[in-house]
């Protein structure tokens, strides 16, 4: 019986975070780019009450007797399909449509990826830079920062799907600057490490960033200038997954209750 109190405890603390997990996803229906997380989990050890044998007749008892001790969150998973598209008033949102991922410059000079296009102009001083809201710059096809001349307007500037940069010459026809938007992707996007602001950072179990300009193999992502894409999070599931959790978390907190009766009963015994 007191077994029991544990195993049902773990699944209620398994369950709690699989609704904190669902509350982020709500949290973050809005949020450009962002990606819809699952929570995933694994049971943990079995004790053998009767092991496999044979018994004094010979008899074959293959199949042994064994309970389990409770279960454990083992992931919570990034699921990366691909967002709505949806229209901004900034000349400078680019949505991605495709497994590609901007590349950013962090403040402590790495580098770091997201699926958020919401960019603008800031002064730099070499000119302007193309950064994130936040203040990072975007990195072109070469891993450096894209800069452009100080009189550049930002409404006047385009990006061809495949990237790349152009803007107006005298006669007013896009010209390229010879520089693409760079994108990247990774054989396993559910091993990146998340940071803060929509941000991803390689990993192990990621695998290493493969430039989509020099990598043959990848099939090569589009750019959609003019667009944000929207979270991948759909309301009507994650409140299904919520009414699913909530109830689990409700049994095992029953079995917590019927453990804790057994043991009264237990202990009322009389000789």
């Amino acid at each position: 019986m007191v077994r029991s109190l544990w195993t049902a405890a773990s699944g209620m603390i398994a369950q709690q975070n699989n609704v904190d997990t669902i509350a982020n996803n709500l949290a973050n229906v809005n949020t450009t780019g962002y990606k819809t997380e699952v929570a995933e989990f694994k049971s943990l050890l079995y004790q053998d009450i009767k092991a496999k044998s044979t018994s004094a007749n010979s008899e074959q008892k293959p199949i042994p007797s064994q309970v389990g001790l409770g279960v454990r969150n083992s992931a919570i998973t990034s699921v990366f399909t691909q967002g709505a598209y949806l229209d901004s008033s900034n000349d400078l949102a680019f949505a991605i449509g495709g497994d590609g991922f901007f590349g950013v410059r962090g403040q402590d000079g790495n580098t770091y990826y997201t699926r958020n296009g919401n960019f603008v102009l800031a002064t730099d001083t070499n000119g302007l830079a193309l950064t994130t809201t936040d203040g990072l710059k975007v990195l072109d096809a070469d891993g450096k920062p894209i800069v452009f001349d100080e009189s550049f307007v930002a409404s006047q500037i385009t990006v061809t799907a495949d990237g790349q940069v152009c803007y107006p010459d005298d006669q007013n026809n896009p010209q390229p600057l010879g520089m693409e938007i760079g994108l990247w992707q990774f054989n396993n996007p559910s091993g990146l490490q998340k940071t803060d602001s929509g941000l991803f950072s390689e990993s192990a179990a990621s695998g290493a960033a493969m430039n989509e300009y020099t990598t043959n193999s990848l099939v090569r992502s589009e750019l959609r200038q003019g667009y944000l894409e929207g979270s991948n999070v759909q309301v009507a599931d994650e409140m299904v997954n919520m009414i699913v959790a909530q109830r689990a978390y409700e049994l095992n907190s029953k079995a917590i209750q019927a453990s804790d009766e057994m043991m009264q009963q237990a202990n009322n015994l009389r000789r």
